[in-house]
């Protein structure tokens, strides 16, 4: 198949070109094509071929899907995708001629670009800034993944469009954009008040500039934190990028110190406050009765270097703690509380 433009497939598809920033921004629809969910906790992705003869700058992101269809959906940047098909199950594990086989968004070079649950608006990131993809970027093809954690809407047999309209330019943006996730494995216990804590240092030489945040865990959130931390004369210090209540839209916020910078040998560290009343124990994982405990930092570096290693997790609770790795003049209560 001929590449047209930015994309390989529905090029006829990319209708709206403004100019709001003083150049051309066009838009592509990347959405689910007409998928048939069937069962609950269902996990599906689309792939898109990005144009490799020139680079593109995704600018911002209006998502398609409301939350009584979608848990939440993904948007990951792949050298090479998890299939050539049109979709496929991408959750843990699926059966395929009777032999269980793993399947993920992407089979090479996965980055996570954008996040969506809980109804959150549009993302339009600042001036001169974009997610480099397409040319010779890393990022050749960009893969959506949709969690139907529900299929009420579907027994009917009515089809899912769910998905995101990408906003991108050719022109080359001076700052390049990019996200960090952290997270943790582990399990919380029975009628408990649980830390889910992780943490890694920075260990590439590259200045980083954080801009925004978004939280994320299932219903047994209540707070998520993320700081970066110095170490002063063995004492650490705790600078707050972000916290939020998880169960509100998950969108991407602003951090709280716009001039705040991460360069190496900073430590970042994020705590997921998570309470439980349920009378058995709730691992992580991915369907929508577990857990899940991630920070996305979402920032920008001048020139054509990013973060190499784009995940930081932990094996969590029970396993692993801030104390543990070391950590000290821990903000108990500030990581833990929304005052």
């Amino acid at each position: 198949m001929t590449v047209y433009h930015m994309f390989r497939k529905f090029y006829v598809l990319s209708l709206l070109i403004c100019y709001s920033f003083g150049y051309k921004i066009e838009k592509y629809p990347l959405l689910m094509p007409n998928v048939h969910p069937y069962v609950e906790e269902l996990y599906l992705c689309t792939p898109v071929r990005v144009n490799y003869t020139k680079n593109f700058y995704i600018v911002g992101f209006e998502p398609s899907a409301s939350m009584n269809v979608v848990h939440h959906m993904l948007l990951y940047g792949c050298s090479e995708p998890g299939s050539n098909l049109p979709y496929w199950d991408c959750g843990e594990m699926v059966i395929d001629n009777g032999i269980r086989t793993t399947y993920h968004p992407c089979k090479k070079g996965s980055q996570i670009i954008y996040a969506w649950a809980r109804d959150a608006p549009k993302l339009q990131l600042p001036k001169d800034m974009g997610f480099k993809v397409g040319g010779d970027s890393p990022i050749q093809y960009l893969v959506l993944q949709v969690h139907y954690a529900h299929i009420d809407s579907f027994k009917d047999g009515h089809p899912d469009n769910s998905g995101i309209n990408l906003y991108y330019t050719e022109k080359k943006m001076p700052k390049l954009a990019g996200v960090l996730l952290l997270g943790t494995g582990g399990y919380i216990r029975p009628m408990s008040t649980e830390h889910m804590e992780t943490s890694c240092r920075i260990n590439e030489d590259k200045v980083l500039h954080p801009f925004a945040f978004r939280t994320h865990t299932h219903s047994l959130g209540k707070v998520v934190s993320g700081y970066r931390v110095r170490n002063i004369t063995g004492k650490n210090d705790w600078t707050l990028i972000g916290k939020k209540d998880p169960l509100l839209p998950e969108m991407f916020y602003p951090v709280v110190d716009p001039n705040i910078t991460i360069k190496k040998g900073d430590l970042l560290a994020a705590r997921c406050t998570m309470k439980s009343d349920r009378s058995f124990v709730t691992s992580v994982g991915a369907k929508n009765i577990n857990e899940m405990c991630n920070f996305y930092i979402l920032y920008w570096t001048e020139g054509d270097s990013l973060l190499t290693n784009k995940y930081c997790f932990t094996e969590g609770p029970p396993y692993y703690y801030w104390k543990q790795d070391g950590l000290n003049n821990i903000p108990e209560e500030d990581a833990s509380s929304l005052d």
